[in-house]
């Protein structure tokens, strides 16, 4: 699909916008003030093909372990402000790449003029995130009282907070801006994405809010926002889970692939299985999705475009026979290993997974880091 025209935002190196990949973001979940934790967190991330990293900065003991994380982080860190905005400028003072300003609750413009103005001098990229939960309660109402659903007010009052404060960073000389405009709400999200970006060209950070635990958010989020990729809108992505960040990334990860955003090294497909399933179809491909997360952790990736375990030899290597390495039942229990629709041989299952993992293992290689 064609991409919404952006203008470039740097983020300690990082290009967002148009011109350049979607990239992924997390969050870490442990306080800044452990500093040891933050980064084995942030590099495990890292490994994963996380782009950028935000974390919270909110007290002086964040502000002081601030500049040894950054300087040692694998990626650009974000320094995520809420209440203080004092914190904005300490971490802005440490190298941070770039900071999140919530409009909601900074309206004060003689501080966030003292916050443009070093973002400005120092190179750090702001972005603008409004949230549903910290919207000026009267203004909704007022809004409510223009539009017909609640859906579309609290989108045009999502679109207005963070076009106000767009606007005053741009009158204190800051460009480098990209915009967030998150709700928990499905249908919120999608209409303030979808109005905002037709008013601006700032890049879009894309996320539902408070999405739940992996079995509900992963959904949840794959809904909201693989439309809105699928239009060409959105230039980074966190997938909100309550789970821990290294889950937000793999999800990520695969929501892009499977928007076609971000190639699938290597795609793994799997049957639902059906009576002529002869083995523990399922124990196998959670074994093969298992090894596959072992080697991404290990900042590796395989060098396959697809992997297969099916259930008979109906839908393997029959529908399967695009897979470049796959397993498939035979009778008795047995599995058949194959390659582009071809058998090699039938084995038993703890002989047929050995093979299969071995081979896997031969094509993994070291991820290079994202241009």
């Amino acid at each position: 699909m064609a991409r919404r025209a952006t203008r470039t935002v740097d983020a300690g190196g990082v290009g967002i916008g148009s011109a350049f990949p979607v990239s992924i973001q997390t969050m870490t979940n442990v306080p800044l003030a452990d500093a040891g934790r933050t980064l084995a967190q942030v590099e495990r991330c890292a490994a994963l093909g996380c782009d950028l990293v935000r974390v919270a900065v909110d007290d002086e003991r964040a502000e002081k372990n601030l500049p040894e994380v950054i300087r040692n982080s694998p990626v650009p860190l974000l320094a995520d402000i809420q209440f203080h905005w004092e914190s904005a400028l300490a971490a802005i003072d440490a190298g941070v790449a770039g900071v999140r300003l919530n409009p909601g609750l900074l309206r004060d413009e003689a501080k966030l003029r003292a916050i443009a103005e070093r973002a400005r001098d120092r190179g750090s990229c702001i972005r603008v995130g409004a949230n549903g939960g910290s919207v000026d309660r009267a203004e909704l109402e007022g809004a409510r009282e223009r539009f017909a659903t609640f859906e579309e007010a609290m989108a045009d009052v999502l679109c207005r907070s963070v076009l106000r404060q767009c606007e005053a960073l741009e009158r204190f000389g800051v460009r480098n801006i990209k915009a967030a405009l998150k709700s928990s709400s499905i249908p919120v999200t999608l209409a303030s994405y979808r109005k905002f970006a037709s008013l601006t060209d700032y890049p879009l950070h894309l996320g539902l809010t408070e999405s739940g635990v992996p079995a509900r958010g992963i959904v949840r989020s794959a809904v909201a926002l693989s439309a809105l990729l699928m239009e060409g809108i959105g230039d980074t992505v966190r997938i909100s889970l309550t789970a821990p960040p290294e889950e937000e990334v793999l999800a990520a990860r695969r929501l892009l692939e499977s928007c076609g955003l971000r190639e699938a090294r290597p795609e793994l497909v799997s049957c639902p299985g059906c009576g002529r399933t002869e083995f523990d179809l399922y124990a196998l491909a959670e074994k093969v999705d298992a090894l596959l997360r072992e080697i991404e952790s290990s900042g590796k990736f395989v060098d396959l475009r697809k992997l297969a375990v099916m259930g008979c030899p109906v839908n393997g290597p029959g529908e399967a026979r695009d897979a470049d390495l796959g397993l498939a039942g035979s009778r008795g229990g047995r599995i058949a290993l194959f390659r582009q629709g071809k058998i090699c041989g039938t084995y038993d299952a703890e002989e047929g997974w050995n093979l299969f993992r071995e081979e896997v293992l031969k094509h993994a290689k070291v991820r290079r880091k994202r241009s």
